[in-house]
């Protein structure tokens, strides 16, 4: 049989060397248009029919208060705003330079132009009822965003702004397209989880699928914040896909977590997906660690409370941070601490500020009847961070601030003096206005927009 195989392949070869190099490019050409035939084919096979929730609709009436509603107006009119100059400057880039007025990508996307405002403003536009912007946004969508490009872009970054923005826009409008859209993408990203642990690179090539990890984290490490903020997304993927792919990788990821053991209960931010050992032991409600806890919580919610395990997790891990990171100020004011190397560093960052929200989210359905408890916790760090932003002239707080000796709630190094868009102060006054009806999270909310 080989024998037979082997002369018919000579045989092949000397009819193909008979050719002429036009004839014989022409047939490869055909081949390669084959391969491509195919491949759209496999890309655009239809997704099963999944009922969608009732859509959620946006005229749910103007408030009473005449007060409210031009504040309201008021926001309207900026995102509108910003909106439009993106429109007229930076149309289709990632992200817009205001004052050199001119598109502009960071490499957490990559080189190409794949609209990341327009996909991260979606749902925004759509609930303020910007549906001429949302068409537009749309639009764009249908007939720009094309992912099959030789460019490397963050796995995390990607996931929260395009897979999370095409599903809120798809959950709010039904709009097909915005679905389709969101599978192409999270194929693109699978390859990303091809490491020897499952964790997976905080890179990926959208095109090779090559994937590696930020030089500067921990030894080649992955980010806890990173490769713990996917789960909503895949989950939705796989219910939407009818295809558990996206569910298992998500799981995996947490089914590990869950064996580790966990220095005085507290996850390091740092885990190497070579060898599934955590990396240097840092710990943070902040940067790189953040949003790996609120997607615990939001796991269990998003289920309509019956993923235990995501709730137990969650729980275990808030009390590890209540014990070793939350302290009051001398001046008392209720701060959260990062853990370096076996110590309580007294810095707290902008990013930090999303926890009072997210104790406040988490109150009802904590153990041992703490509700109030957590509550209470969420209104004291938004109070630490209101205090942030109040100390400062422009009553915007700085990327982080200290709380050592006298110093309390500013920045002190010049490379914690700044504001970059950051929304977790604000996020948190939301939540908390939520939950409480307290107006001065209102007022608070509107000293910020001055």
């Amino acid at each position: 049989k080989i024998r037979a195989d082997h002369e018919k392949a000579l045989e092949e070869a000397k009819e193909k060397l008979k050719k002429s190099r036009d004839e014989i490019q022409a047939e490869i050409q055909t081949e390669k248009n084959k391969v491509v035939q195919e491949l759209k084919k496999k890309d655009s096979k239809p997704l099963p029919p999944v009922p969608l929730p009732n859509l959620i609709g946006v005229n749910s009436g103007e408030p009473a208060d005449l007060d409210i509603r031009e504040k309201r107006n008021k926001i309207k009119e900026m995102m509108k705003h910003a909106w439009d100059n993106y429109r007229q400057y930076g149309w289709g880039h990632n992200e817009l330079k205001p004052i050199a007025r001119k598109g502009h990508s960071t490499n957490i996307f990559g080189n190409s132009q794949m609209g990341a405002t327009i996909v991260d403003a979606l749902d925004t536009l759509y609930i303020m009822g910007l549906h001429d912007e949302f068409r537009e946004g749309q639009e764009w969508i249908d007939k720009n965003l094309d992912f099959s490009v030789n460019s490397e872009v963050s796995v995390f970054e990607v996931n929260i702004r395009f897979i999370g923005g095409l599903l809120a826009a798809y959950y709010l409008s039904g709009q097909e397209v915005f679905k389709m859209k969101a599978v192409q993408l999270a194929g693109k990203l699978l390859p990303a989880f091809n490491t020897p642990t499952g964790i997976p690179w905080a890179m990926v090539n959208l095109k090779s699928g090559v994937g590696r990890n930020w030089g500067w984290a921990s030894a080649g490490s992955s980010i806890l914040a990173e490769f713990g903020t996917l789960h909503m997304e895949f989950v939705h993927l796989s219910y939407l896909t009818g295809d558990p792919v996206y569910y298992n990788k998500v799981m995996h990821i947490r089914k590990l977590l869950q064996k580790m053991d966990r220095p005085n209960g507290l996850y390091p931010n740092y885990l190497n997906p070579r060898t599934g050992r955590w990396g240097q032991h840092h710990t943070s409600v902040g940067g790189l660690g953040d949003s790996f806890y609120e997607y615990l919580l939001k796991a269990w919610l998003m289920s309509d409370k019956m993923d235990t395990e995501a709730r137990k997790m969650y729980d275990d891990a808030i009390e590890a941070i209540e014990k070793h990171l939350i302290r009051k100020s001398n001046g008392g004011l209720t701060f959260i601490g990062e853990w370096k190397n076996g110590h309580l560093e007294r810095k707290m960052g902008h990013l930090t500020c999303f926890a009072g929200g997210m104790f406040a989210l988490g109150a009802d359905g904590s153990r041992d009847d703490k509700a109030g408890h957590y509550l209470q916790l969420g209104a004291e760090i938004a109070h630490t961070c209101h205090e942030s932003y109040d100390r400062t002239t422009l009553k915007l707080g700085p990327e982080a601030f200290k709380f050592d000796g006298g110093i309390e709630a500013v920045a002190v190094r010049q490379n914690e003096k700044y504001y970059i868009l950051r929304p977790e102060v604000i996020e948190t006054y939301w939540y908390m206005w939520r939950f409480t009806h307290d107006p001065k999270y209102r007022q608070w909310g509107w000293e910020a927009t001055q």
